[in-house]
């Protein structure tokens, strides 16, 4: 059979399946990312019927997938919003470098691992997935919350912040010296910067050149913008995704607005394809060995997380039930933290279970986190945050008899 023909049936079928699984996950109101991981689970490496044709087609999918996630949560903000919220969420930052990274580094060393899989292993349980979690808080129907803002700020602050981690990483992992390292990290700081100045003083002249009125024209405008735009943040070695949140940023008034209705069912198609490639490019067989610390590295790293959200979403002045959910959305790792593990499983002499370990950590952050995510909205919960905010009445004293 010829190998387009089998592509086509490949993705077809699996495409379809996808659509299944979403119903059925939505008539149970639950998030459709754990299936999709699921079923790129079943059909991957060491999976039920592996899938060989459409591997490259789901692999660029994914990339796209991530990219217009973020111009879409880049498209509900302006830019002056955005870094009054990275100004006033900073400390914010600060914290949760210190809360997540740092567990992660500590239990490499536990493992007898060296200081380069440890630095690795910070990373993974540092930075949030912001693919899975723009995704949930569009199927929650969080994008319009206080709260919102705030996560979204924390998740720009950890995405800037890997901009400038990778490339000193690289360095790292290649055994480049320090000059080498410092280039790499001017030119990540320099590319940021001038992203955000063009965002923030000329966005409304890029707006202007692309018509509102033209829905084609307004489609194949603001997606080529957008992918040429990741293209070179990543060939700079800048987050793509970071170049696609900012060109959202941009991006202002009915161009946005028509932009976001127009790339909705992409970033609906292509965010499924890129859960289901994670699922593909992971061999179940690999995971049993490293799935106890996997599970208390979670565990860990998830509270950690909760405790970020909470108090900068305090910080913002945000009521508890809003700490909570903007606490539980900031769970899930994915994207980035699988870079930085292909990153070091490329290195020689890296620890070999450092992949499966984070592979595990991933997936179950990752199918967990969304589940956990809409604690906030079942009525129990809420009675139970309503309790503990009830201040404590004190018994009155009984009235003298005398």
């Amino acid at each position: 059979m010829h190998d387009t023909t089998v592509l086509l049936i490949e993705v077809g079928a699996l495409l379809f399946g996808l659509g299944m699984l979403g119903r059925l996950s939505r008539r149970f109101g639950l998030s459709p990312i754990p299936l999709y991981l699921f079923a790129g689970l079943a059909f991957g490496h060491g999976g039920l019927v592996p899938l060989s044709a459409s591997e490259e087609f789901f692999a660029v999918g994914a990339e796209i997938g991530v990219i217009l996630l973020l111009l879409m949560l880049g498209l509900e903000y302006s830019a002056s919003e955005l870094v009054g919220n990275l100004r006033s969420n900073a400390p914010a930052g600060l914290l949760d470098g210190a809360l997540n990274a740092v567990p992660g580094a500590l239990f490499g060393m536990l493992l007898g691992w060296g200081w380069q899989a440890s630095l690795v292993l910070a990373g993974i349980t540092w930075v949030s997935s912001s693919g899975v979690i723009a995704k949930v808080l569009a199927d929650l129907g969080r994008l319009g919350n206080r709260e919102t803002p705030v996560v979204l700020s924390v998740l720009v602050i950890e995405d800037l912040a890997m901009a400038l981690y990778l490339p000193l990483l690289t360095a790292v992992l290649a055994g480049a010296g320090l000059a080498a390292g410092a280039q790499s990290l001017a030119i990540a700081v320099a590319t940021v910067g001038l992203v955000l100045v063009i965002a923030i003083r000329w966005g409304h002249v890029i707006s202007a050149f692309i018509s509102a009125r033209d829905p084609e024209a307004l489609l194949l405008g603001v997606l080529g913008l957008t992918l040429l735009v990741a293209g070179v943040a990543a060939q700079l070695k800048v987050s793509a995704a970071v170049g696609a949140f900012l060109v959202g940023i941009a991006l202002s008034g009915p161009v946005a607005h028509h932009a976001t209705q127009l790339l909705s069912p992409l970033r609906d198609l292509f965010a499924a394809v890129f859960f289901v490639f994670f699922g593909l490019a992971t061999d179940p067989k690999d995971m049993p060995p490293v799935l106890l610390p996997a599970l208390a590295l979670a565990a860990v790293t998830m509270t950690t997380k909760i405790i970020t959200g909470y108090v900068a979403a305090r910080r913002a002045g945000i009521a508890v039930p809003g700490r909570v959910r903007a606490g539980l959305a900031l769970m899930p790792r994915g994207e980035f933290s699988i870079v930085i593990a292909g990153l070091a499983v490329a290195t020689p002499g890296i620890e070999s279970e450092l992949a499966p370990l984070a592979t595990a950590y991933v997936l179950i952050t990752v199918v967990t986190g969304p589940m956990l995510a809409r604690l906030p909205d079942f009525a129990w919960f809420k009675s139970l945050l309503r309790a503990r905010r009830r201040p404590v009445t004190q018994p009155q004293p009984l009235p003298s008899t005398d």
